[in-house]
């Protein structure tokens, strides 16, 4: 080759490096994609491997997840063709004190409460003692609902226990949380101010902490006892579930573990003033025999609901759009539901509060389910990994929670684009204010609109990052604890990069050819 063939080479790769850096970017996208841990793995088991095989491959890969997403510990069982077939722990019950996390730990199961309370309601229905379609309102002897006026023949118990009354999912977080033993307010002080619509009765599903807490309420008024009471009178002791309550009890202590919130930081026990929703203490074997409960492609006598009640509670009530709806077609009573890809169907609900996670998923017709338990907010992303290869196991595709881990892949590699889309931008800026070609000149009226339009960007990128920081709780955040905070990183640096950019804008006129100061730094 000879020399000039040579400059003409070096030339060429000059002009065009500027296209080289941003079409090089996906390269690195694929690399990590294809060589991230747990990604895109194929697992030599399915339908056809037996439990011990499956439980052999868990104990491989849950200490693993654990640690790369940071839990302290989880609890998990399994239910086979309608047996409780085998239960196992993993990780640490309290980090400080490295005690482990058994079989026997007793967690806060958070919103599966609502799944266990929808029978506890469907009891009182079979007895003939509630009506679905009747207004709640003529159950609740001692709380009005004058704020709804018109509407509230439209609030029935078939809508609250489907998420389509229109209420609010109601106060969270540490405001409604209370050391077991102290002072809290009553259910119906603390019902008054949660009460409220934000949409009228039957419009669409809202999920709901407040409706299922005034379900609560009515449960006491027909049956003039204890909410606690009665779930363990006629749901808790008769399903076999012995070591849950609705109730704190002291002697809980000692079996129940640390919960942990984002940051790590512990989280001692507490309880809310309403239960019903999210207040259930239990063991992830107990869970396991609720699931066992409601299978009715198996014969499993349960002794609470009649097999037409348990379909009725699996049937969809409510269509879910929005982003419930990445998750599940339907809601039905404390339920929701998903069409499987072999055309089942699946039923599950799982929980999240201050310092934990749970979650279970059972397919009725052929009696298989999954209960995992864990003591962080971290949990998400790890749920989502093992739901995945438990749908393997079980012959179908991976189930829709188990988007999570598919999402979370997606979000670090958005955030590479990011961070690379950054370094690009900034050497660009780098380069002009370095040879002078770039000057801070805000008010100058080169390239005006396109820098007004790269201006408001990085503003308004930087104000939703703010707004985000001052939120007690944000959705993403729980469910991809470490990824979203470096796409907020990533995403700020972005936004300062264009603000800059747009501030100190291209003066004169780029030399073109070979002979050029090497400024590839674009225009603004």
């Amino acid at each position: 080759m000879s020399l000039i063939e040579k400059q003409r080479i070096g030339s060429f790769l000059c002009k065009t490096a500027r296209c080289r850096l941003q079409k090089i970017s996906w390269f690195p996208l694929t690399i990590i994609l294809l060589l991230w841990p747990g990604g895109f793995q194929l697992h030599g088991f399915n339908a056809e491997v037996s439990v011990d095989e499956f439980v052999a491959h868990l104990n491989k890969l849950v200490p693993r997840l654990l640690k790369r997403h940071g839990v302290p510990g989880a609890s998990l069982s399994l239910v086979r063709a309608g047996e409780l077939v085998w239960s196992g722990a993993y990780g640490y019950a309290d980090l400080e004190h490295q005690r482990p996390m058994t079989v026997d730990s007793i967690c806060r199961v958070e919103s599966i409460s609502k799944s266990v309370t929808a029978w506890g309601v469907m009891r009182l229905v079979e007895k003939g003692l509630i009506d679905l379609d009747e207004p709640a309102q003529k159950y609740l002897k001692t709380l009005d609902l004058p704020r709804f006026s018109q509407s509230a023949r439209e609030i029935t118990v078939r809508r609250l226990l489907s998420g389509n009354a229109g209420l609010p999912l109601g106060t969270i977080g540490q405001s409604v949380e209370y050391p077991p033993g102290d002072g809290m307010p009553s259910l119906r002080d603390y019902l008054t101010d949660e009460i409220r619509l934000i949409r009228e009765p039957g419009s669409g599903f809202s999920y709901s902490n407040a409706g299922y807490n005034l379900l609560e309420l009515l449960i006491e008024e027909v049956t003039g006892r204890d909410f606690s009471s009665y779930m363990a009178d006629e749901v808790l002791a008769p399903l076999g579930m012995e070591r849950s309550s609705f109730s704190w009890d002291e002697r809980f202590r000692p079996a129940m573990p640390m919960g942990y919130e984002l940051n790590g930081a512990p989280v001692p026990p507490y309880v809310y003033p309403a239960r019903a929703s999210g207040g259930l203490l239990a063991t992830a074997d107990d869970i396991a025999r609720f699931i066992r409960a409601g299978l009715t492609g198996v014969p499993v006598d349960n002794g609470v609901l009649n097999p037409d009640i348990i379909r009725q509670i699996h049937t969809p009530q409510v269509e879910i759009r929005g982003l419930y709806g990445l998750v599940a077609e339907g809601y039905g009573f404390g339920h929701f539901i998903e069409t499987l890809s072999d055309g089942r169907e699946a039923v599950w609900h799982g929980g999240q509060g201050h310092g934990w996670m749970s979650h279970f998923h059972a397919v009725p017709q052929s009696g298989d389910g999954i209960v995992i338990l864990t003591n962080s907010q971290r949990s998400w992303p790890f749920i989502a990994e093992v739901l995945n290869s438990w749908s393997r196991w079980q012959g179908f595709k991976p189930v829709k929670m188990g988007r999570m881990a598919g999402a979370g892949k997606a979000l670090w590699a958005l955030i590479v684009a990011v961070g690379l889309s950054s370094l690009y931008q900034a050497y660009r800026l780098a380069a002009g204010l370095r040879n002078g070609s770039r000057r801070l000149a805000p008010l100058s009226p080169k390239s005006r609109i396109r820098r007004a339009i790269r201006f408001s960007f990085g503003i308004g990128v930087m104000s939703a990052l703010a707004w985000s920081a001052a939120q007690p709780y944000l959705f993403i955040m729980s469910v991809f604890p470490v990824a979203s905070i470096w796409a907020g990183y990533s995403l700020l640096v972005l936004a300062m990069i264009n603000v800059v950019s747009a501030c100190c804008p291209r003066l004169e006129p780029r030399n073109a050819g070979p002979q050029a100061s090497g400024d590839l730094s674009g225009r603004a």
